[in-house]
């Protein structure tokens, strides 16, 4: 049995989202929620055709809820699926500095399919949205690294218990309904991170199932179903079988809880793949432009934080030779390599082609690191290389922010640009894309959820 809690984590939780109103949302995070919702629709057009895309239709339910960019419909569960396995499945997603957690392919689908199945307003999805997201990016500073090092996927395990709180909101349960949705919501937690073995798909349906999961929690909590209301700090609550390694402080989530939105500070990725590679990338197109040559390299050596190794360095043979462009994705050099030869490291970057390319993969391999216990990770995601050429000169190149995010954000054009390009790549027509991108800016208007249907081409 836990230690008698007289007030729990989910109890002063549920206060703060039972008390959800659009008043005490600022205007910046009215605006980063619809940027949020812009990016995840875009997303899911870009994917709608890939073959992980098309197995987890396969293995979806009818209905009549809309998954982006698909013609039919099917349940809210399946659609949150889909929708959440597409708009993650490139890694091309928000991220927060503080977890790295993405937020927006978590809750956008959950808060999607409860809002148009229940007939809900814009206003509710817009509250929603903003209180769920806020709540997984908080999460995710309790117990900084130790999720990842207990081997699960902080965004998969995180992302149920915010999208179970989303979806909370979004039904306008009351306190006990709440407490009991996030109770349930910690059994259905789940994401392990074995697919950096072979580059396999898991990670990519991870949103997905933390959208359908957190779904299922809230509903199930209106019909009356219990949960624990100790269950993220009870002796077998959620951040000790998640995070055994370090004690959570949960401070960090509480403190200014409904006073500072640290959403506001989420970023955008500028390159579809890993987090923390993205600076890397960065310093890697900036070598080139110093007019830098390929054959002119003898070696890269980059100062890294020791918590990105195990995903994004190790091994390191592998690395050097992801078996799979989604394996790639996860490689720090190999991400360096396709930004220094191609420029960038967008959709069309990481294919079959890419991945054995002669002179990425050859410069991958001269790709190494060198942990800095100095590192802001994973406060701050950075960049810092050492390039040897063969004259000997060394050159150094420096980056202390992600593009994207606060530092340095994505201006409302280019978040547009994305969208577009992503809706082009997934098959629409500008026009096509012009229209999905209209709708899904009024989506916290009156009739918002209402034209989500418009969206199944």
């Amino acid at each position: 049995m836990s230690e008698k809690i007289e007030t729990s984590i989910s109890e002063i939780l549920a206060d703060w989202l039972v008390g959800a109103d659009v008043k005490k949302l600022s205007a910046e995070t009215v605006e980063m929620s619809r940027r949020i919702v812009l990016d995840v629709a875009g997303l899911c057009i870009a994917a709608r055709n890939e073959d992980y895309v098309k197995a987890t239709v396969g293995a979806s339910g009818p209905g009549d809820i809309t998954a982006i960019g698909h013609g039919k419909g099917f349940d809210a569960f399946s659609a949150a699926l889909i929708n959440g396995t597409a708009a993650h499945g490139e890694d091309y997603d928000d991220t927060f500095e503080g977890g790295p957690v993405h937020s927006g392919a978590v809750i956008v689908p959950a808060v999607m399919a409860i809002c148009e199945q229940e007939g809900l307003s814009g206003e509710k999805m817009l509250l929603a949205s903003a209180y769920g997201s806020e709540l997984l990016c908080r999460l995710s500073l309790v117990t900084p690294k130790a999720i990842h090092k207990a081997g699960f996927h902080p965004t998969a395990v995180i992302g149920t218990m915010a999208a179970a709180a989303a979806v909370s909101v979004a039904l306008g349960l009351n306190k006990k309904q709440t407490i009991d949705a996030l109770g349930i919501a910690g059994s259905m937690a789940s994401g392990i991170i074995e697919y950096l073995a072979e580059g396999t798909w898991t990670k990519r349906m991870h949103a997905g199932w933390a959208a359908q999961s957190g779904i299922r929690a809230a509903l199930m909590a209106r019909g009356g179903f219990l949960g624990p209301r100790t269950v993220f700090e009870g002796t077998h609550g959620f951040f000790h079988a998640f995070a055994p390694s370090r004690k959570p402080a949960f401070d960090l989530l509480l403190a200014d809880l409904g006073q500072r939105w640290v959403i506001d500070d989420i970023v955008f990725k500028p390159y579809a793949c890993g987090t923390m590679t993205q600076p890397f990338i960065d310093c890697a197109i900036e070598l080139a432009k110093q007019g830098v040559k390929l054959d002119d390299i003898v070696k890269i050596e980059c100062d890294v934080g020791e918590g990105t190794v195990h995903r994004l360095w190790e091994p390191l043979n592998v690395k050097h030779n992801p078996p799979t462009p989604y394996a790639a994705k996860f490689s720090t050099p190999f991400c360096m390599a396709l930004g220094f030869v191609e420029g960038k490291a967008g959709l069309n970057q990481f294919t079959e082609a890419s991945i054995i390319e002669p002179r990425a993969r050859g410069l991958a391999g001269k790709i190494s690191y060198k942990i800095n216990p100095d590192d802001p990770y994973p406060d701050q995601f950075i960049g810092h290389l050492r390039a040897t050429l063969k004259s000997g000169e060394v050159r150094e190149v420096k980056q202390g922010y992600m593009r994207g995010g606060k530092h340095a954000p994505m201006s409302l054009d280019e978040l547009q640009t994305k969208f577009v390009d992503n809706a082009v790549y997934g098959g629409w027509t500008a026009a096509q894309a012009e229209m999905a991108r209209g709708i899904v800016v009024e989506a916290f208007s009156s009739a918002g959820p209402k034209r989500f249907r418009d969206l199944r081409i």
